[in-house]
């Protein structure tokens, strides 16, 4: 039996769709800017802008009283009264976007108070929509996700994201890596915070962690995790993960084990510059 969706679920999926279409043709010309002198940099900045504006335009159509994070277009409080706000990543996953693979997504959440009600990400290249509400569980299209039931650090799989071009602390970085690889099945960096997260709550990988993230990379994801059945949390504990800009999700056993490995390791002093990371 289909999964029942909210109108709100109803109005996110569609703007996202709607978005995600002009965002695939864009894709296809990516293939040939790769070989042009100018490069598809600033085309990529054209879609991304495009994508937003699709965005906005068909959520404000729906909610016109709510107000907006949005990456690209900075904060748009709510009507007087109204205390319920979009949070929108256009297109997460630009550096994959850029170089012409396909994984990359389209995040929005609505958020109210400092909760996250309902939450849609977005892959077009494959059409996997990711979408939960508040209480009412974490589907990709119309099937329940749940979160990997592994409790064994030595069989998972975990992503993370890696500092870049001076972003990000590489020493503290390496200093994780260091504390998790010996114990692990394996470590995966894709370049999509939002599609990490939604692969954690359909159970693909076991648990991600990663710092320096922007509420707009991850709110949507977080309420996935949480509705697949996950526990997700700041790295060193704290329940403010969307707007901290620290991650760690999981399943509740293995989010124990990773924290305790990634809050124990101390990054050494450092003794030269920052290994550059993407994002």
């Amino acid at each position: 039996m289909a999964a029942t969706r909210s109108p709100l679920i109803h109005v996110m999926t569609r703007a996202a769709e709607r978005a995600g279409r002009a965002m695939l043709r864009d894709f296809g010309e990516v293939e040939q800017l790769q070989v042009s002198r100018k490069g598809p940099a600033d085309f990529v900045s054209v879609a991304d802008n495009r994508a937003e504006r699709t965005l906005k335009t068909e959520l404000a159509k729906a909610r016109p009283r709510f107000g907006f994070i949005l990456e690209e277009g900075g904060t748009e409080r709510p009507a007087e009264g109204e205390t319920r706000q979009w949070i929108v990543d256009p297109l997460d996953g630009t550096t994959n976007f850029l170089h012409g693979i396909g994984h990359f997504a389209i995040s929005i959440a609505l958020e109210q108070e400092g909760q996250i009600l309902a939450g849609v990400i977005y892959n077009p290249v494959n059409d996997e929509m990711y979408w939960a509400e508040k209480g009412q569980g974490a589907y990709m299209n119309d099937r329940r996700l749940r979160v990997s039931g592994r409790q064994r650090l030595d069989q998972a799989l975990i992503a993370t994201g890696v500092p870049f071009l001076g972003h990000g602390d590489g020493d503290r970085f390496m200093a994780e890596l260091g504390a998790l690889m010996p114990h692990i099945a394996g470590i995966r960096r894709f370049g999509a915070a939002s599609l990490d997260l939604a692969y954690v709550a359909a159970g693909r990988y076991d648990g991600f962690w990663e710092r320096g993230l922007s509420s707009w990379d991850v709110a949507a994801g977080v309420l996935l995790v949480q509705e697949a059945g996950g526990f997700v949390t700041e790295i060193e504990g704290g329940r403010n993960p969307v707007f901290a800009g620290s991650l760690l999700a999981s399943n509740s056993t293995l989010h124990t084990h990773l924290a305790k490995r990634l809050v124990a390791e101390r990054p050494p002093p450092a003794a030269s510059p920052s290994v550059p990371s993407e994002g």
